[in-house]
């Protein structure tokens, strides 16, 4: 990507060998726009970052694994600050240009002579195609890193946009839980950025699942240094940086859930035919975080009635007696009625697939919306309560 550059090192701060100090420094002071969690418990960091993005501008990253610097109150607060100074510091630019993330666990304190020691080694470890080790670093639970690259031309002119994200456990829409950094090459403004980036986010991060919980460090964060001089201020260019934006998201969404913790498989819900865009929201939102329909679809099980049933308690608009439910192109229930053993038995085969779409159809209107989320396993119980050990 032109004009920034990535490292990724073991600094120490987590237990094991493996990285967990990244930096994304810019050539020069790139456009900045950024989206955070909503949970009213705030790390550290996020508090730092909501401040300093106000400028609308940024030129380095620091992020850190293994600690989230959440419930440290003012200490915390300072050692972010400290952590920012130091990265300034070594890469000779302004403090206010620098942002800090942190993943991990809640309620330690940074370990703060990892990072005077980790932060001049992960400046100079800095390069152009060291993208996987920044990856690496910022990841906690996840199994592999999550990195998405898309390249397209506006009158002519090259563009790239690359997606970095984090994200396996603690994951709903409440914008949703992860780290993710989305760097571009092209010329745009913060207001339009920003504008770009909730829609993206929209259609993408808050359109997933894993756990249903939400995290006290989300932040989704994207740099534009302009370092391809295409503009982006017209209705053309507009649409087409958009729709690049809007596909780099939502597969680094899918990406997230498809690595939830203990996740065996990734399913899409899509649910149409609601009377109101609310409607059809909140009967996504509540069939992808039922755990029985996510037990079910771990044990390639069937189970309609629990599609149905989460559906009934969503508080949308439903009429039990025109409701259709597909799995894939397999018709189970039309309006409101099973369709008997066979249709079962194929629908059984459908779950056995890593990948499996369904659709309920409501018939009581014109409005869709989908989710994505992942099956639950006896491993995720494990992940979580190893966690800390």
């Amino acid at each position: 990507m032109k004009g920034f550059k990535f490292s990724g090192i073991h600094a120490g701060i987590k237990k094991n060998n493996q990285k967990d100090l990244g930096l994304i420094y810019c050539d020069k002071p790139a456009v900045a726009a950024a989206l955070f969690t909503r949970n009213k418990v705030i790390a550290a960091p996020v508090i730092l970052c909501k401040e300093k993005i106000k400028s609308g501008l940024c030129q380095a990253v620091l992020v850190n694994s293994g600690n989230a610097n959440c419930f440290t109150g003012q200490k915390g607060i300072e050692d972010a600050k400290i952590c920012s100074k130091l990265t300034a510091n070594t890469l000779g630019i302004a403090e206010e240009l620098v942002f800090v993330s942190s993943t991990g666990v809640i309620g330690a304190p940074l370990p703060m002579d990892k990072f005077e020691t980790g932060i001049p080694d992960v400046a100079a470890a800095l390069n152009e195609n060291r993208t996987d080790d920044f990856a690496n670093a910022i990841l906690t639970t996840d199994t592999h890193n999550k990195i998405v690259q898309k390249t397209a031309k506006i009158h002519g002119k090259e563009f790239s946009i690359m997606g970095i994200a984090k994200g396996s456990g603690m994951i709903r829409p409440d914008m949703a839980t992860m780290l993710a950094y989305v760097v571009t090459d092209v010329d745009i403004n913060a207001k339009e950025l920003k504008t770009a980036l909730l829609a993206a986010n929209e259609k993408s991060f808050n359109r997933i699942t894993i756990d249903g919980d939400t995290s006290t460090n989300d932040t989704l964060l994207a740099l534009a240094n302009a370092a391809s001089q295409v503009k982006i201020n017209d209705l053309e260019s507009k649409k087409l940086f958009q729709s690049l934006l809007d596909q780099v998201c939502f597969e680094l969404a899918s990406m997230v859930v498809k690595d939830g913790e203990g996740a065996t498989k990734l399913v899409k819900i899509i649910v149409k035919g609601a009377s109101t865009k609310e409607d059809a929201f909140k009967t996504c939102e509540t069939i992808a975080h039922s755990n029985l329909v996510k037990t079910a679809i771990y044990g390639e099980d069937p189970n309609w009635g629990r599609i149905t049933a989460a559906a009934g308690r969503s508080g949308a608009d439903v009429d039990p007696e025109k409701i259709d439910l597909f799995f894939d192109d397999q018709a189970l229930v039309l309006k409101g009625l099973w369709q008997g053993g066979d249709a079962e038995k194929k629908t059984a085969l459908i779950m056995k697939k890593d990948e499996i779409e369904i659709t309920l159809d409501l018939n009581l209107g014109e409005e869709t919306d989908f989710f994505l989320f992942c099956d639950f396993s006896e491993n995720y119980v494990k992940i979580n309560a190893e966690y800390r050990s």
